[in-house]
């Protein structure tokens, strides 16, 4: 990974992805175009390759950010939950969940790119590998031993719950319907979660 740019190529880097989200969002990754992108960027193609090598890695750098802002809203609203003094690990990776599913109404665009497939050669091993990172912090959040019965799978699924559901949440035709869907999800995690 390389140093955080700062200054003007900051700007351009940014720049940069700005106008990404909306070419890759508006057209698909195989349609899009480096010139639609440097044009609405206002910067040159050269620009392009030195911040990010070509379009292949400046679709993966859209995803990194978004994936860097989606664990940034869950860890905010876990953070948020043990301030208010909640311990119980459950809640918490409800409270983590909530943030998740925020974010993927929030930035539906990309939740919808992401999920749509049809990125780079390589991005399903990308995906894949912030999937695996995922769920191995949801079993730290949730206390769960790997020698636990279950422990495994219980994470693997409630994950999987949350992931598809984030799917769903960012396919919504509205706001309202989006919420409510997380928070019937949520309520299903908490069932389960208070099995014993």
């Amino acid at each position: 990974m390389t140093a955080p740019a700062t200054g003007r190529a900051a700007a351009t880097r940014t720049g940069l992805l700005d106008a990404a989200r909306v070419v890759f969002t508006g057209s698909g990754f195989a349609e899009a175009s480096i010139a639609d992108v440097v044009a609405r960027a206002g910067a040159s193609v050269g620009s392009l390759y030195h911040h990010f090598g070509g379009k292949a890695e400046l679709y993966l750098a859209l995803f990194e950010d978004y994936q860097q802002r989606q664990e940034a809203r869950a860890a905010e609203a876990v953070r948020a939950a043990r301030t208010a003094g909640e311990t119980d690990p459950v809640r918490l990776f409800l409270a983590g969940s909530q943030g998740y599913l925020d974010g993927c109404w929030t930035e539906r665009d990309l939740a919808r790119l992401f999920l749509a497939g049809g990125g780079p050669p390589g991005f399903e091993l990308v995906a894949r590998r912030r999937y695996r990172e995922w769920t191995a912090r949801n079993a730290t959040l949730l206390r769960v031993d790997s020698g636990e019965p279950w422990g495994d799978a219980l994470v693997l699924v409630l994950t999987t719950v949350v992931s598809e559901a984030g799917h769903e949440v960012a396919v919504c035709e509205d706001e309202d319907t989006a919420r409510r869907l997380a928070g019937d999800v949520l309520a299903l995690i908490a069932r389960i979660g208070a099995t014993p």
